[in-house]
Formats: structure tokens, sequence, C-alpha cells
């Protein structure tokens, strides 16, 4: 721990639960991290396309790391406690207590996870209704967002878990209403993932339209009636009982949550470029698109109008920036599709030994192994007769298609781990590239993007920040020069 005035300052706690883990950080008045965390969190495929997880399992990791974050200080120093979290969709009965979402009636396993497609027809027909909510996901609601995901319990697990609902929680709510008791909404999962406005509220005749009438009869206290606006105090702040299990002291300041990707894109978004030599310094926020790349990425910009752009999400009004309208496009599961080309190779036996005898990580000495197999031209000429679509999972933005497939041309009947390496670079470029697409869909739109900002896991692989900085350069019109900024 750091010495001097800081251990008389305060203290604040952060929770960020990702698709695979939930970590903790510290943090002090003047932002400087001081201990980190982190601690998997089971998942769950009982076929193909159906994600789960468990909201028990969630808080307890929840638990393990914001105690081991907070060990040898003042806890009395703690002065507020924040949590985001992937946009999953948590069932509860009335009591609060988990109800099943699967066929299997496993209540322990009681979270839709955000990647799941199990609803492709319920998302067919709500966008054949054509109502006007949808123009503010891109014209196209996708299947990964709440309404669909609802619908499909209805019609499948009516018994078992629908008419026993009485609590339907975006993830990030959840965790909110753990730690308070509280079940307000926060505004950023409500109008990203459930067609909430943030100046008109929820639309009766959309929800009557596509037959999930039954959540307007009770005033929506199932799915949200009380909404309040991101890093709102939530009520008299955390409870003695969530105290006790956090290990922290009851009464401190919980702030209504942010969906995860969101927590990135407001941090990279409002970051302090100054001194830094950057040509974005001076330049205005809505010049910046964050680009957050974990198991999938998101891309963040900000406007001060709203901007209708097909097949990216939005506009959104104040769900991550206060003021500002928030477009977001999409690749869903970037970073678990390089890992599912790279662990379903022939070669990676041999890359997990190579890798593990040199004390790196397996795409650390896949990086270094391009570079030892370039030619004379840079590394990203080593797949010239190599290509991959990425739409293994569908294609979030900007085609908005979820009956996409993946595809891989050029293929040798060679398995080294040349060709590993290749293949990896390939996926990396074929990502890079979809983000470029949706950032031509935004500008032509009326976005005007200068600045890439990367965060989360994949924002650390050097490869993969500099595929995003020569793939996405000058936006092939040789009329910019872009710059990545890796937070």
């Amino acid at each position: 721990m750091p010495g001097g005035d800081q251990e008389l300052g305060s203290y604040y706690v952060g929770v960020d639960v990702g698709t695979g883990s939930v970590r903790a950080a510290l943090v002090d008045q003047r932002g400087t991290l001081l201990a980190f965390a982190d601690q998997p969190i089971n998942q769950w495929e009982p076929q193909f396309n159906h994600h789960e997880q468990s909201s028990e399992d969630i808080w307890a990791a929840c638990c393990i790391v914001t105690k081991k974050v907070v060990q040898g200080i003042d806890l009395n120093q703690i002065r507020g406690l924040g949590f985001d979290a992937t946009c999953s969709l948590v069932v509860l009965d009335k009591q609060f207590r988990p109800l099943p979402v699967n066929h299997e009636g496993d209540s322990h396993r009681n979270i839709i996870m955000w990647l799941d497609h199990r609803a492709v027809s319920q998302v067919h027909r709500i966008n054949e209704t054509k109502h006007s909510v949808l123009q503010y996901v891109g014209g196209v609601m996708s299947v990964e967002m709440q309404a669909p995901k609802l619908l499909w319990l209805k019609e499948n697990l009516r018994e078992t878990c629908w008419d026993k609902a009485g609590h339907f929680f975006d993830l990030p709510d959840f965790l909110s209403w753990k730690a308070t008791g509280v079940t307000a909404r926060s505004l950023c999962s409500l109008v990203c993932k459930w067609t909430y406005s943030a100046e008109k509220g929820w639309d009766d005749s959309f929800w009557k339209m596509v037959g999930l009438e039954d959540l307007v009869a009770d005033n929506y206290s199932k799915i949200g009636n009380q909404v309040l606006p991101p890093g709102t105090s939530l009520g008299n702040g955390l409870t003695p009982e969530a105290a006790k299990d956090l290990g922290l002291p009851a009464g401190i300041a919980v702030a209504a949550s942010l969906i995860d990707a969101h927590a990135g894109g407001l941090g990279v978004i409002g970051a302090d470029v100054r001194g830094h030599g950057l040509a974005c310094e001076g330049q205005p926020v809505t010049s910046r698109l964050a680009i957050i790349c974990g198991t999938s990425s998101c891309h963040m910009g900000i406007s001060k109008n709203p901007i209708f752009v097909p097949g990216v999400w939005g506009p959104y009004f104040s769900a991550m920036v206060p003021g500002f309208w928030l477009n977001e496009g999409g690749q869903s599961v970037t970073g678990k599709l390089i890992d599912h080309m790279v662990q379903g190779h022939a070669a990676f036996p041999e890359l997990q030994a190579k890798a593990t005898a040199r004390c790196q990580s397996i795409y650390a000495y896949l990086n270094s192994h391009l570079d030892l197999i370039k030619k004379a031209q840079p590394v990203g000429f080593l797949t010239v007769d190599l290509h991959v679509w990425p739409d293994f999972h569908g294609n979030r933005s900007p085609l908005a298609d979820l009956t996409l497939k993946g595809m891989v041309t050029g293929l040798k009947l060679s398995q080294d781990l040349d060709d590993l390496a290749i293949l990896y670079l390939a996926t990396v470029q074929a990502i890079a590239f979809g983000t470029r697409l949706i950032i031509e869909a935004m500008e032509s739109a009326g976005h005007s993007i200068s600045t890439l900002f990367l965060c989360g896991g994949l924002g650390k692989n050097p490869l993969f920040v500099q595929m995003h900085a020569d793939i996405t350069g000058g936006n092939g019109k040789n009329e910019q020069s872009w710059e990545s900024c890796v937070s």
C-alpha cells in the first residue's frame, strides 16, 4: 500500500463481472489502482446456443474478490462501491429466489447469458412487427437483448419459470439490488437492452404487440418501474447482510450500475490525454470511438444529437455519458472466436508446450512466432492467401444478421505451428476489418471519428492493437491519420 497522505484519504471499490470471471479493484480518491483480484465464474451450455450462469455463484465470486482487495486497509475509509456486469438476464421468483431458465429445472442456473441465442424465432417475430422502438436499436433487435429472451421463457418455460417469476433483472441491476435491497434499475441497462426510453419511458404498445402484455399489467414492476441514472446512490447504501458477505462496512454508498462495456466506454471516452503527445489532445470527446475488447467487442461512440445508424445499436440518450447520445456497434464473441480458432488447431498442444516452456501466454508466444516467420514484408502480409470471415456467432454490426456463419478460405493440408500462427493472425485481422466496417457505417450516418481507444483483455495484445491501427487507417479514404490508444 502506498504511504503518505493517501492512507488518510478515501477508497472506492469497483466490481466488474465479465463473461468468464469477476474482477474487483480498489482505487483511491485520485483513481490510482491500489489492489486487484479476480475469480472465475461458472458457465453451462446444456445445448447448442444455450448459455447459462448462476446468480448465486456470481455473487459469491463478487464477495471473494472484494474481500481480497480491501485486505490491510481501514474499512472506514471506503466511501463507495460500484458494479458493472454483462447484460445477462437474471430470473427470480416473487421472494427473490432463483428460478430455472432451462428445461432441466435446475434453479441454480437462473441466468440466460448475453451471448445466448436460443430466442431466434422470438427475435424474428419481434423484428417483423417493425415497431417504432426498433429504430433505437439500429432498426433490428438483437437476439442478445432481453425482450426475445423474455418471450422465449414465456413460450417454453411457462409453468416452471414464467408464471412464478417476480423479478427479471439485468445482471448489473441484480448486483446493485443484492447489495442494497433496492430494485431500482439503471438507465444504462434499460435503455440499451430493454427498449426503455430515457425521455418517454416504457412503450406499452411494444410489449403488447410482441406478446408480453403481462409485463405492462403490473406497471412494469417485474422489469423496472423506478429508473435511475448510472452512479446514483441507491437507498441507504450497503445492507448489513451484503456488508457481511462482502467484508465491507454497512451503509457505504452503492452506485446504480453500468453494463460492463459501457463502464469501459465511459472510462476511455473520458480519458485525460493531456501531456502524452497524442493528436487527439484538444479534440472533442465525440471524435473518440471506444472499443471494449473482451469475449465480444463493443464500439462506443457518442454525439450531442441523435444519430441513427442502420445495424448499429442506439441512439441511446444518457445511457453512458450524461447528456450525450450513444451509438454502440459490436462484434459478438471476438475473444471467444480467437480462442476457438487457436485451441481447435492440430498444433495447439505443441503451442501450449512451447509457451509453457518459455513461461509465456500462448498469445505472447504466437506474436513472437509471427515475428520469426515473417519475410522481408510486415507481419500482416503473412495472410496474403488466407482469409477469415469472423461471423461464427452471427453479425451484430453493421449487417445485424444473426444467421450469418463464419468462413476460412485459403487452407492447406499442412497443420504445423506456422499454420496455426498465421490462422491466428488472419482471425485478428478479420476482427479488425469488422471494426472498420462499423466505423464506416457510423461515419456515413454522421459521426466524425478520429481516434480509437481500446481497452479490455484483447486491448493488452499488441498484435490486436496493431492490426486495428493498420486496417482502420484512413478509413480507406486517405483522408485522416488514425491513432489507436490503449487503456
